[in-house]
């Protein structure tokens, strides 16, 4: 079972309260008057709560432009647990009152083989507040730059894509709306297409002819074999007067 670090310090350091976040954040950022910069590699922004730092902090996170960017590393200082190395989460997943950050666990393996890290316990990581504090600008900034999740019994990760893609075709070929809107909130897959495909449900869910869909082509434009690759899925269908 995969470890999440929950938003601690959501509700005293900051606002727990997700649209009152997002209108805190978005009005920091656009106050800052910045740029984004894709030549930006760093920042570094001050981690206190957001009453006393939120407003400049944003000035840091102001000039990033994720387009380009893969993958974020995250440092901050332990304020509370003492270590003469660098200590690595054990989470999977940083939460977020506005949405969750995945880790690259393939990362982590990597720096744990080099043997100059320790792990950092997850009441230790919950309990520190550093870092914490910068993940609801890093779930601003990168919103819409989500990985799609690994479910490594499928094997390699571009036939993991590939299952959670056919799940959603299965579903839509359903013609249930409500499990296709059960399916977006569980898994998260970013289907370009999915409110007019909703709308699309729904019409036919009405229609005084029975409609049947029909999925007859779906590729991937690569196939993921790390973290660090991406891929888009492509997939047709057509929908048919159910004789």
């Amino acid at each position: 079972m995969e470890k999440i670090r929950r938003a601690s310090h959501a509700g005293s350091w900051y606002t727990d309260d997700p649209k009152k976040l997002e209108e805190e954040l978005e009005g920091w950022l656009s106050d800052t008057g910045l740029t984004k910069s894709p030549d930006v590699r760093g920042v570094i922004a001050p981690h206190a709560g957001y009453s006393y730092s939120g407003r400049a902090a944003a000035y840091a996170f102001g000039n990033i432009d994720p387009t380009n960017i893969t993958r974020v590393f995250l440092l901050g200082p332990s304020h509370h647990y003492y270590t003469p190395k660098c200590a690595l989460s054990t989470a999977a997943v940083y939460k977020t009152p506005i949405g969750d950050l995945p880790i690259d666990l393939e990362v982590i393996e990597e720096l744990k083989a080099t043997g100059k890290f320790e792990l950092m316990d997850l009441q230790v990581d919950e309990h520190e507040h550093s870092m914490e504090m910068h993940l609801p600008y890093l779930a601003k900034i990168f919103e819409g730059f989500h990985y799609t999740r690994y479910d490594k019994k499928c094997g390699p990760i571009h036939k993991s894509i590939e299952a959670l893609d056919k799940m959603g075709m299965d579903i839509i070929e359903t013609g249930n709306a409500d499990a296709l809107k059960q399916y977006l909130s569980e898994y998260g897959n970013t289907i370009c297409g999915r409110h007019p495909i909703s709308v699309f449900l729904h019409m036919l869910r009405n229609c005084s002819t029975k409609i049947k869909i029909k999925f007859l082509r779906y590729e991937p434009s690569s196939q993921c074999k790390t973290m660090r690759d991406s891929s888009v899925s492509y997939a047709s269908a057509a929908a048919k007067v159910d004789a």
